[in-house]
């Protein structure tokens, strides 16, 4: 895709990144996410990053074809994260690839693990 967009264009220089996926799936959430960040984080290191962050899962193996899929988070309140690879399109970009089960990670159960964490952190106090 990339190679063929910029011969199409005659465009050498035009930063391209893809993401192909074929999932049928019966309910949740996946996005191919893009960032930039302002120091270069390497494809181990996102991956270590993201392994201590919680509720999510890492699954990310290529040689073995294992990435996030949503039959994975169907039920689940984790979000899981894979597909990490660096985004050439962009100067110290990555692409990920996350899915989560849209019925149970949103907006409802986020306030509650804000809640939890400001609670935990001594930020707000409890009424109880």
């Amino acid at each position: 895709m990339v190679n063929e967009t910029r011969k199409i264009m005659h465009a050498t220089e035009i930063g391209i990144t893809a993401t192909t996926v074929r999932v049928p799936v019966i309910r949740g959430h996946s996005e191919s996410v893009n960032i930039e960040t302002r120091k270069k984080i390497t494809v181990k290191k996102a991956r270590e990053i993201l392994s201590r962050a919680p509720g999510v899962v890492v699954v990310d193996n290529p040689s073995k074809n294992e990435y996030p899929m949503p039959i994975y988070c169907d039920g689940r309140d984790e979000t899981y994260v894979g597909r990490i690879r660096e985004d050439d399109s962009i100067e110290n970009g990555l692409n990920l690839w996350i899915v989560s089960d849209n019925l149970r990670k949103g907006a409802a159960l986020n306030a509650v693990q804000i809640a939890e964490q400001l609670l935990e952190q001594g930020l707000v106090k409890s009424r109880k």
